[in-house]
């Protein structure tokens, strides 16, 4: 008698941890129909053999929200997540509250986007922590864009340096709306001293995407700048984010 064999068993039509993007979609046959699977082969290859720069922003993003929704073609999602936005960076940067008001978009597409945001901005952190400053000062600027440009809110950044303008900490230190962040210049000075730091470099965003400072943001610098020279603290600069330029105050004479 023919000893039993094993037989695959079908999968749960939900598992207890699905999420609404995938659970959507879960009537589909477990196999890909044949153009979505061939589909999916050729952006692969086609980002494997020429890179990112080979491909335009919709399929960028098809690739990434392959892993969140596995069984379904996500070229129309990704094309509306580009018309909510705008461009692939801001969908990457979007805050998860906006990002699930799109239809089709759950925690999985949530959660890889934001693998993919707090990537970038761990790469190009790299690139700068623990590096004299004044000396990789484009891969800051570059830094502080992957970190700041896109946001919708202000965020006002400090960038500690020790005695050789050395990056030696990177914090947040407050968040605010979208056209104003509280800033308190003896906060600033004593965390520095706390960080026994020798210089600071300010970085704050304007989510409206133009750098121009404020009058706000002029006497904020000076009440800093103050503060700080009284304890041999130097201001290297101020650094306003904008969504496709920035200003530096020390260009433009504020400093």
């Amino acid at each position: 008698m023919a000893k039993p064999g094993f037989h695959e068993s079908s999968l749960p039509l939900f598992a207890p941890d699905q999420d609404e993007d995938e659970a959507a979609f879960a009537l589909l046959p477990e196999k890909l129909p044949s153009y979505i699977a061939d589909h999916r082969k050729r952006l692969r290859s086609r980002f494997t053999e020429g890179g990112a720069t080979a491909m335009p922003d919709y399929e960028l993003l098809e690739l990434v929200l392959f892993r969140a929704i596995p069984r379904q073609d996500v070229k129309p999602l990704a094309r509306l997540l580009l018309d909510t936005f705008g461009d692939f960076n801001r969908v990457i940067s979007a805050v998860p509250a906006r990002l699930l008001m799109v239809k089709g978009v759950g925690e999985a597409v949530v959660l890889e986007l934001k693998i993919i945001e707090a990537s970038a901005q761990r790469l190009m952190r790299a690139k700068v922590l623990h590096r004299p400053i004044l000396t990789s000062w484009d891969a800051l600027v570059d830094y502080c864009h992957t970190a700041m440009a896109h946001r919708e809110t202000e965020q006002f950044r400090i960038l500690f340096l020790d005695r050789k303008n050395v990056l030696i900490a990177d914090e947040e230190q407050a968040k605010g709306t979208v056209d104003h962040v509280p800033v308190y210049p003896r906060e600033v000075v004593k965390r520095a001293l706390e960080l026994n730091a020798s210089a600071l470099i300010l970085v704050h965003n304007h989510p409206s995407g133009d750098p121009t400072p404020s009058d706000a943001d002029i006497a904020m610098t000076t009440q800093v700048q103050d503060a700080a020279q009284v304890l041999g603290i130097t201001l290297h600069d101020h650094l306003i984010i904008g969504k496709s330029r920035e200003l530096s105050f020390r260009a433009q004479g504020y400093l």
